[in-house]
């Protein structure tokens, strides 16, 4: 995961202004009491600080991921029978 996939899922899982409000301003213990921002500053890895975030704010693992993640996987060119 990038830091704009975080940033991402932030806004969309958590919503526009309350994800980074949280993200800033929440004190994560799974992250030694930074927040997430912090972390991501820190050199921490984005998908053990979103993990973190996550698990403080009880998003359950069918959410953690977004609704693009959630939907089928179109079908791929060429693979139907002709």
């Amino acid at each position: 995961m990038r830091h704009r996939e975080f940033w991402l899922l932030v806004e969309e899982v958590l919503g526009t202004g309350y994800g980074r409000v949280l993200a800033h301003d929440l004190s994560l213990t799974e992250l030694g009491s930074r927040t997430a921002a912090q972390a991501l500053d820190d050199g921490v890895e984005p998908r053990v600080v979103w993990h973190a975030l996550c698990d403080a704010m009880d998003v359950p693992d069918e959410r953690r991921w977004g609704h693009d993640h959630r939907r089928p996987a179109p079908p791929r060119r060429g693979s139907a029978a002709s």
